[in-house]
């Protein structure tokens, strides 16, 4: 890959994609969303890949989107900004949910609009102490996007949801860990090595269980309980098929520590 605004190897079987535009708090702009988006289909497409670690250079995360990428020229028409929401943002977020291995999100610094909502749709997110996170859509008259209304009712609840989202109120890394909203708050100076050895640690285990398990919690949100119950037995029946759970078992009872190979 021939890559600007992002980078991304593989290490241990975990896929490492930071993105790498420091100088605009790692804003998004047209380009980086299509090496973002190349990246993530390497990393699906690639079966040594297990595990998936999302992070970013320099002094913040991510400020969402960058506005000059847009230029919006205030005496232009109107920009139809769903359009860059259809086009990068939901497929984007939909790719992190649908992912079929664990997703490890490191946040350090700022978080803002579209870069506070991206985590959330990871599967386990750690953050620097440093760490804050703005719904600032509310700032220039616009509705949270990249999932932001959908997660965060869900959970840190309806008043929280609307505290962040009608005052633009930062919230601290723990308070995002009081709130439910994160896995770990950790110092900013082990941020990358904790999220790393999580990611490697879940890259050895088996990807297959794991990624049936992620497609079943993010399904209970929206099922019936009847749904969800015969969700996990077309899920467990998938499970039992793999070669992973053949060597857990296996395992178990030869007493040893099993060696799953994330089929």
């Amino acid at each position: 890959m021939n890559l600007e605004y992002i980078l991304y190897s593989v290490e241990d079987g975990v896929a490492i994609l930071s993105l790498n535009r420091p100088k605009a708090l790692n804003s998004f702009n047209e380009a980086m969303h299509l090496e973002v988006k190349e990246a993530l289909k390497a990393t699906a497409g690639n079966p040594e890949v297990r595990a998936l670690l999302l992070t970013a250079e320099g002094r913040g995360f991510c400020a969402g989107q960058d506005l000059s990428d847009r230029n919006v020229d205030p005496n232009a028409n109107s920009p139809d900004l769903g359009l860059s929401i259809e086009r990068f943002y939901n497929p984007l977020i939909k790719t992190l949910q649908d992912l079929p291995m664990p997703v490890i999100c490191a946040v350090n610094g700022v978080a803002a609009g579209a870069g506070a909502n991206i985590p959330l749709a990871c599967d386990l997110v750690l953050a620097a102490r440093s760490a804050k996170f703005i719904q600032a859509f509310c700032k220039i008259g616009l509705v949270p996007d990249s999932g932001g209304s959908w997660f965060l009712p869900r959970l840190v609840g309806m008043a929280r949801a609307k505290h962040m989202a009608l005052l633009g109120t930062p919230v601290t890394a723990e308070q995002a860990y009081d709130w439910g909203m994160i896995y770990r708050v950790v110092d900013d100076e082990a941020l990358h090595n904790e999220a790393l050895t999580l990611a490697k640690q879940l890259a050895t285990q088996p990807t297959q269980g794991l990624a049936l398990i992620k497609r079943a919690l993010n399904s209970s949100v929206s099922n019936s309980f009847e749904e969800q119950m015969t969700l996990e037995r077309d899920l467990q029946r998938l499970a039992g098929r793999t070669a992973d759970y053949r060597e857990g078992v296996k395992a178990f009872m030869e007493k040893r520590t099993p060696e799953f190979k994330g089929r």
